[in-house]
């Protein structure tokens, strides 16, 4: 026999306020229809649902256990409701994230654990890449956003960029490493380290290459090349190597004193880091959610960043 699910949060409703009149009230309706109801259900139950004659009103055994189910099903629905809100604010649901090594695992993976403290319903889906991967991900709907450098001239039709934070790219070094020390760092003390390379075919890569050239180091030795951030700092920790990272990176890292950079100016990359994303297709709200923190987070970091950068570090 199929019940309608009304009349079972009814019937918990008259119980739980106590009366007929009572749980009309809680429900919203006259105290006449919902007595109506009942008589109908009792008909159609072929039993009684409160005992004849009794003050205040007294359940039956068979009233009480399918009020129980109409509690459910009211749970059930504020529970639904409570769900479609969160979801609505972007509080819950799954943002599919993916981005650059280097600053996914250096600077934006603190900002996704702050995130996840405030918002603990939502569920981030990171993957790492590079622009070509990533531009073509987000074509085919993979990806919900990526976080990479990227010169806005080079961007597709069919996809927009929006910069996070300018470019900016140091010669870093263990804190132990001899040349941390020294005030004044020349050219012949460089060239004197071998050097560890970001993986190949990154633009990382590319800027080592450019770098060394624009400070007059033609010949250099590789020690290391590819890996992960952390790796590369494990490889920093125990040796004498020298690498060129996002100063960006070396700025958030700088606490846990794993890695510092060296006094050298350089020329700093003609990119931006930044959100990518294809465009005109509509951000679920937990993706504009989460890239709203990042611009804020960002903004942050950006305004930090240029405070300590007053020094000499990367100053133009």
């Amino acid at each position: 026999m199929k019940i309608d699910p009304n009349h079972l949060q009814m019937l918990a409703a008259i119980i739980d306020a106590g009366g007929l009149t009572e749980g009309a009230a809680l429900l919203n309706k006259s105290q006449p229809s919902v007595s109506r109801s009942v008589s109908m259900l009792e008909q159609r139950l072929g039993s009684r649902l409160f005992e004849k004659g009794k003050r205040p009103l007294r359940p039956t055994e068979l009233c009480r256990i399918l009020a129980a189910q109409g509690r459910v099903i009211t749970d059930a629905g504020q529970a639904a409701e409570a769900a479609v809100t969160l979801y609505s604010r972007g509080k819950a649901g799954t943002a599919r994230i993916a981005g650059t090594p280097i600053f996914m695992d250096g600077v934006v993976s603190t900002m996704m654990a702050s995130f996840q403290t405030a918002f603990p319903e939502v569920t981030i889906q990171q993957t790492y890449g590079y622009f070509p991967e990533l531009s073509e991900q987000l074509n085919v709907g993979t990806i919900d956003l990526a976080i990479c450098p990227a010169r806005p001239d080079d961007i597709p039709p069919h996809l927009t960029f929006k910069p996070i934070l300018r470019g900016r790219n140091v010669i870093a070094c263990a804190p132990t490493h001899p040349l941390a020390r020294k005030p004044a760092v020349k050219l012949e003390d460089i060239a004197a380290f071998p050097w560890i390379a970001p993986p190949a075919g990154s633009p990382l890569y590319t800027d080592l290459k450019r770098a060394l050239e624009d400070i007059g180091i033609t010949d250099f030795r590789v020690s290391f090349t590819g890996g992960s951030l952390a790796s590369i700092l494990s490889v920093l920790a125990g040796s004498n190597s020298l690498t060129v990272l996002p100063y960006s990176v070396v700025f958030t890292q700088r606490r846990a004193n794993t890695v510092t950079a060296l006094p050298v100016r350089l020329e700093h990359p003609n990119r931006e880091l930044g959100f990518l994303r294809r465009a005109k297709r509509p951000k679920r709200p937990v993706v504009a959610r989460f890239q709203s923190y990042l611009e804020t987070e960002f903004k942050v970091l950006a305004r930090r960043i240029n405070d300590h950068g007053r020094a000499d570090t990367w100053r133009r």
